[in-house]
Parts: C-alpha cells; structure tokens; sequence
C-alpha cells in the first residue's frame, strides 16, 4: 500500500452529495447578531397548571408540550451569553439573570448555517428556520418538574458541525420524556463560527487554544444542566448523551476531554466518531490564516467586525472546512490515541450504525463509471492491500461495493472501534445494526439511509416524510423504550426482546433492528471486515 491510499479515501471523503453539501447563502434567512429574548415584564395570566421553574437566572414559564399528555416543555433557555460582537470566538461565557418571569415556549434561533439546498434529501427532514450568532439556547422536555431524581437524556444534533438544530421536529422530546426521562436538546456553533481557529485567536487564549468554540458550547451546556436540572425534575448526577453523526462525532471529542469530566454518565452514538486523524492547532490556524486572506481581513479584529452573513458566505466560497481540532485543551491529543490507551472517560456506552449510511449522502458520481477505473483506481490507490479491498468489495457490483466501502470508513469501523475501546476499558458496550426502511416511494432504494433510525429513537413515528406503518410504530416504541432503559440504568433491556448482549470485540456481538419491527440479536456483524480497516486507519494515522 502507498501514500496513494490517502487520495482514495478521500475520494470516499470528498465526493459526498453536492445536492447535500453545497450550501447556496439565502440572504433572507440569515439575521444578524441580537440578543433573544422573551421575558414577561408585568403580571400575566399564568394558570396553575402552567409548568414554572425557578433557576439560577430567574423563572422560566413553559408549557405542557401537547394535549395528549402532561409533558412539561421549556424551550429557548439560554445556557451561555450570545457570542456576538467581540465574543465572537472566545469560550461561552454564564448568563446573566433576568428580571420577572422568563416566557420559555418558543425555540430560540438556529446557529448560523446556510439551509440545505431544495434539492437535498435532507431539506425536507430538516427545514430551515431562523439563524443567528446568538444561538446558544437549549430545549427541556419534563415528565415531572415535580419528582426529582429522573435520568437526564441530553440529545446533541447533527450536521456535519454545519448545519442543524435542537428544535427540529424530529427531537421533540415529549415522547421519550413521557417514559420517564427528562430530555435535553441543545444548539451549538456551527462551522467558521464555532471552528475556527487564528494566531490571534490561539494568542488572546490564557490556554494557548483556538478553534473548538462548538465543542465548548457543548460543555457550557453540560455544566448548565448540572447547576440546574434538579428544577426540572432531573438528576445532575445520571446524564446520558446521545446523539447522531456529527451529534456522535461530538459525543467521541467529549469523550476525550478533560473539560467535559464528571458532567455525564452514559453515551449513546448514532453513525458516527472521529477517530481518524483530526487536524492540529497547527495546521488549523494555518488555515484560519488563509481564510483571513482570502476574505481580506488583516486582522482578528477585522473578522470580529465583519456581518454574520458575511463571513458564513465568504467561509464557504473559500471552501473552509470545518473539524474538531487537536488545540491541545479542549481535546487534548488525537481521540484515538485516547482512546487506545484507555484515557477517556469511562462510561457505559451504546452504538450503532445504519445498513445503507451512503444512499442518502453520495451522487452517482461517487461510483466509478466500470469495472476497470474501479480496479484501477483500488490499485493505485491500496497497493499491496488492493487484492484485500477487492476481496471485500468485488467489481462485480460497483454501486454496492462503494456504497459499502463508504458505509464501513466512515461510520462502521468508527462505531464498531469505539465498541471496542469501551470494552478494553473496562465498561460495558452495546452494538446496533439498524437495517429498517422508513416508509416512503424509495424506501426499497434508499434502505436504512443515514439518520433514518432518529424518528425511531425519539419514538417521533408522526415526525417521517412519509405515512408509517404499524411496523414502525412497533419499531419506534421498541427503540425509544431501549434507549430510555439505557439511560435509566446502564442496560437496554426491554420485556419481550431478546436480552441485548454486552458487546465483545472477538464476536462483534450486536442487536438488529429489520424491516417488520423485527428485532433480534446476532454476532459477527461484518466482522471480516474490520481487520482490513485496523491496517487502514493505522496507515493513514502513520502517513500524517
């Protein structure tokens, strides 16, 4: 194998969907920075059913989420001070206190980001909806404020760290919550405004660090929930994250950081981790350089300055790419190397992939056009490992075979690994293959599409595109009910399934979730394929 085996994964990198990734500004869409708020400033007429909490900053007055139950639901609360003006790229700060009682029944704005072009797969599951710098609001769904002690699910969003938010329609949080479980949704920055990094910004530092904001964002949240979840009948002390591909990506990174110790308990990834090689301080303050000059910036202080829209437009003409950063704080050392030496925090864990993660992200493009560019390509690209590749993913069905490849890089290896590495290190891990179709006019050609078992997760069947059937009704109670059992105790286990086994990396034990709400339970889940990937990730981690 030689160095050409980096160009071939990115090629499985870099050729995603450009209906899914090409952003296209929509000026309408984008607010400039300004302080959200919604607090009732004189008397109003709050009945005694209406749910009330006192926190640290005030009072929040909520609402009960729908009429078919008595979920309380708090929604707009801000966790950290609008990052505007000059805190823009600095570390979330505390919010401040308000006066009277805060109205909490209205989701605060998106983080900055460019909607999904119409065209996407994903437009139509995750809508638009207003943007802003000041965007650091989360979502609280509450069975009781009342009870106390309720395990805490805190859901943390995908995207791509460029997109997304916590107040789509597919987390609403009152299902999971009526099982007892109260549920968290978050916002965070997203792409130049919450990873980038600059000489200036690494020298402004008292931790010599620039570029992680979003991951900080993150661990601002955590430490808000700790301080104030008991108000709404929750448990400081039995969070689980939980979250789906850069949702995931990120639950990985605070896996391995020091600022996130104590403040969680339990970790549920849906498709996706970052355990190959993240860029370091070095290189991504090299490329914050860069996109000061491409937009004309001379200074920090320029940048600051520049309209929100401005910059999110220039970032993606520029093609910025957005990453978690090795910055030597926030995430201290690669994950992998953290996690291979068992130096990240030690929790139970619960993870998955889906059966067809590429329908959804990759344009025919991505195929090679015939059998010969497909060998070609394998053999310059994997040298002494291509006849191994080809053995894995044969020629004779180039669709399936590079739509697997893409599968198995990205996001089978990556949970499968992390598995592994919580079992070495001394806790519990359970696996998932989620192999159900949601409904829909391609759903025999899409399959288990990246992000198709969300619905299911948060037992949000209405939520679909599409009329669902019983079976996914089933499947949505069984899924919700595992992971609601997961975070309440450490075990998915749910009466009349099969037990769901702990995870041991020499059988590559898992559950399997089918089309007819079937559930089962099987071992040695693609497990051929793994050793190939070991040789793989570690080449490409020596190449850097």
């Amino acid at each position: 194998m030689n160095r050409g085996l980096s160009a071939w994964c990115n090629f499985l990198i870099y050729r995603i969907d450009t209906r899914t990734v090409t952003q296209s500004c929509i000026a309408s869409k984008l607010t400039q920075p300004a302080q959200f708020t919604r607090v009732l400033k004189r008397p109003d007429p709050i009945s005694s059913e209406t749910p009330t909490v006192e926190i640290a900053q005030g009072t929040l007055v909520g609402s009960i989420a729908n009429s078919q139950s008595s979920v309380a639901s708090f929604k707009g609360i801000p966790y950290a001070t609008a990052p505007i003006g000059s805190r823009r790229w600095r570390p979330p700060e505390t919010p401040i206190r308000w006066e009277g009682r805060r109205l909490a029944t209205a989701f605060g704005p998106d983080a900055m980001q460019q909607p999904y072009p119409p065209g996407s797969f994903y437009a139509r599951l995750l809508p638009s909806r207003e943007v802003s710098e000041d965007c650091l609001y989360l979502n609280v769904w509450s069975p009781d404020v009342a009870r106390g002690n309720l395990p805490v699910m805190v859901w943390i969003h995908g995207g791509a760290l460029t997109r997304g938010s916590g107040a789509l329609d597919l987390y609403e949080g009152s299902n999971l919550a009526a099982q007892g479980v109260v549920v968290v949704t978050l916002n965070y920055r997203l792409g130049v405004f919450g990873y980038f990094a600059h000489p200036e910004l690494v020298a402004e530092s008292e931790h010599n660090s620039a570029g992680n904001y979003g991951l900080l964002d993150q661990v601002k949240a955590l430490t808000w929930i700790r301080d104030n979840i008991a108000a709404f009948g929750g448990d400081a002390g039995n969070v689980t994250l939980f979250g789906q591909s850069a949702g995931a990506w990120s639950i990985s990174a605070l896996s391995v950081s020091p600022l996130a110790g104590g403040l969680f308990h339990k970790v549920i990834g849906e498709s996706g981790a970052r355990l190959e090689h993240r860029p370091d301080i070095n290189a991504a303050t090299a490329a914050g350089v860069q996109l000061a000059k491409t937009i004309g910036a001379e200074s920090l202080e320029a940048l600051r300055k520049l309209p929100g829209g401005e910059l999110l437009e220039a970032a993606e003409a520029a093609g910025f790419q957005t990453n978690e950063i090795v910055d030597g704080w926030a995430v201290p050392e690669q994950p992998y190397e953290s996690f291979a030496a068992g130096r990240q925090h030690r929790v139970p864990t619960l993870l998955g992939f889906n059966a067809n993660e590429a329908t959804t992200l990759v344009t025919p493009a991505f195929i090679p056009p015939d059998v010969e560019t497909y060998t070609a390509l394998t053999t310059t690209n994997y040298g002494d490992l291509s006849a191994a590749f080809l053995s894995i993913y044969p020629a004779d069905n180039l669709q399936r075979s590079a739509f697997e490849a893409f599968r198995d890089y990205w996001f089978g290896w990556q949970m499968v690994t992390w598995a592994k590495q919580t079992r070495r290190a001394g806790q519990n891990a359970f696996l998932y293959y989620f192999a159900h179709s949601p409904p829909g006019p391609q759903s025999a050609e899409l399959g288990a599409y990246h992000a198709a078992e969300i619905p299911y997760v948060f037992d949000n069947i209405q939520a679909l595109p599409d009329p669902a059937a019983p079976d996914d009704h089933r499947l949505g109670a069984i899924m919700s009910s595992l992971w609601v059992a997961f975070a309440t105790t450490g075990t998915p286990y749910m009466t009349g399934l099969p037990t769901w086994p702990v995870f041991e990396p020499d059988e590559t034990n898992y559950l399997l979730f089918e089309n007819g709400g079937t559930v089962s339970t099987a071992a040695a889940l693609l497990q051929e394929r793994w050793p190939f990937w070991d040789v793989v990730m570690d080449a490409l981690r020596q190449s850097q």
